[in-house]
């Protein structure tokens, strides 16, 4: 069998069209998904419960010519197994019924053991390597320490995350000590996943964009560098490509290419030709038009991914995805569209 296009782009090998996937491929937009969220009784049981989030990750496969599927699961699962109670209301996002607000707080996290404190994740990810059947290759992901540490500290989500900066600029070593117990259960949750089946890791750095660029280098930056790192003692992740997603830190791109990542994601503000001119071959490029062109009409769709694969060029290494995650409102035959393009429009200039 011919190894996955999506695999091999991440190698920045040639492929027969473009390999395409969309980040929150399985959400709300689908009615299948919210039949399932709804047998599940809530968001956190529909994670913790591996059959149904390999019910759900499978569902987009199922509808779609995609080329990667990827786990059903949330950044947050991290500091919910750290012991700070997660909870996700529809309408309300994430919330933690405690908090970490003090070097005490922070000194009492311990790191997570992936096969008992998040056995439920490790499971599904055996669960659903198993039901592909090799149809298409599974990404496993977690979210960066910067990201986690402001969901952390502010027990919920924000425009601004303004506590957390306020931490990192008045005790940077109590920063620094949450960022590194936080880093060092991400590189091992995702190295456990790459144990456990996955066959590509994605790095979700939400929030690293909210930071000024001598705070992105020094409280995002460097713990995405080190999870890398570890990665890479790892015997079996070392072997797997890599994908980071830092959303709004296009002035970093080039040190960010420098972690020894695999691939980069972009977010729709940047051009994929500038892009790639400032890290050239370096890494993969995955993106990255905006999520809302899928709420205009399917010509449009079409053409503004014909533009998009344009601006990339006709060179190896692009995944093509979204800016960001598919949102709720999106109707699922207009995705359709969007992924039938990618394949249609790419094959024709190999």
């Amino acid at each position: 069998m011919t190894e996955h296009r999506f695999l091999r782009a991440l190698r920045r090998e040639p492929v027969d069209c473009t390999p395409v996937w969309i980040m929150r491929q399985a959400g709300r937009y689908l009615p299948e998904y919210r039949a399932t969220r709804a047998r599940a009784g809530s968001f956190v049981n529909l994670c913790k419960t591996p059959e149904l989030a390999c019910e759900v990750t499978l569902q987009p496969i199922a509808r779609y010519r995609l080329d990667a599927a990827i786990l059903f699961s949330d950044i947050l699962t991290i500091p919910d197994a750290m012991g700070l109670g997660l909870t996700v209301n529809e309408g309300e996002g994430p919330r933690f019924a405690r908090t970490v607000n003090s070097r005490a707080d922070i000194e009492a996290l311990g790191v997570p053991d992936p096969e008992t404190d998040l056995r439920y994740v490790m499971d599904a990810v055996r669960l659903i390597r198993r039901e592909l059947h090799e149809r298409v290759p599974l990404i496993g992901f977690a979210g960066s320490p910067w990201t986690l540490a402001c969901y952390m500290i502010e027990g919920q989500g924000s425009s601004s995350f303004a506590r957390p900066k306020a931490l990192a600029w008045d005790d940077a070593a109590t920063m620094h000590r949450l960022l590194d117990v936080v880093a060092r259960s991400v590189a091992r949750y995702l190295a456990a996943q790459a144990a456990a089946g996955a066959q590509a890791l994605m790095l979700f750095d939400t929030w690293g964009g909210l930071l000024p660029p001598d705070l992105f280098r020094e409280f995002s930056l460097r713990y995405m560098t080190q999870i890398a790192q570890m990665l890479q003692s790892d015997n079996v992740a070392r072997t797997l490509p890599l994908i980071l997603f830092s959303k709004g830190a296009n002035g970093h791109l080039e040190a960010l290419a420098d972690t020894g990542c695999a691939a980069l994601g972009l977010d729709w503000t940047i051009g994929l030709a500038e892009a790639r001119a400032r890290v050239g071959s370096r890494v993969a490029l995955q993106g990255n038009i905006d999520p809302a062109v899928l709420l205009a009409r399917p010509e449009t769709i079409r053409a503004e991914v014909g533009k998009t694969l344009d601006s990339f060029g006709p060179h190896p290494g692009h995944v093509f995805n979204l800016g960001h995650g598919i949102t709720p409102e999106i109707d699922p035959a207009h995705l359709g569209v969007l992924i039938d393009a990618v394949h249609d429009l790419s094959a024709r200039r190999t």
